[in-house]
């Protein structure tokens, strides 16, 4: 009895710490219909940047995240949703930021196409959430 429970205790971490894994997206590859987008729309979870109520953290990732994909070149930022192929969603929260892709017209729901969280992800400066995106981008579009 008492190896059961262990057992059953142990395939418990193993599927959360799989699980663990597959939201981080740092394993997950992006989905290739993704390839042939062109124009990218950057807004926060809670709304565009241009929202007052929105937290200025998340206004600020959204403006580097703007920047650094305008210095990377492969996509076209745009500033109005309905011109966008696809949406790059940005959280900065002080225990884990997040970056995640969706559809050209869909924005924060339980149905993104790809993400990837971490701490510090999207702070000033590196940031290695955009850094795994970009890497994950050019996988597809070659």
């Amino acid at each position: 009895m008492k190896r059961n429970i262990f057992v059953m205790a142990l395939a418990s971490l193993a599927l959360g710490a799989l699980s663990m894994a597959a939201d981080s997206g740092a394993t997950q590859p992006m989905p290739r219909i993704l390839a042939n987008a062109r124009y990218v729309y950057v807004m926060a979870e809670d709304g565009d940047q241009f929202n007052p109520e929105l937290l200025p953290e998340d206004r600020d990732a959204i403006g580097r995240v703007q920047d650094a994909i305008q210095k990377w070149g492969k996509l076209s930022v745009v500033y109005k949703h309905e011109e966008a192929d696809v949406t790059l969603v940005v959280k900065v929260r002080g225990s884990e930021d997040m970056l995640a892709v969706y559809g050209a017209h869909s924005g924060p729901s339980p149905n993104y196409l790809w993400r990837v969280m971490g701490r510090d992800g999207l702070k000033k400066g590196e940031m290695p959430l955009l850094v795994q995106f970009e890497k994950a981008w050019e996988k597809i579009a070659n």
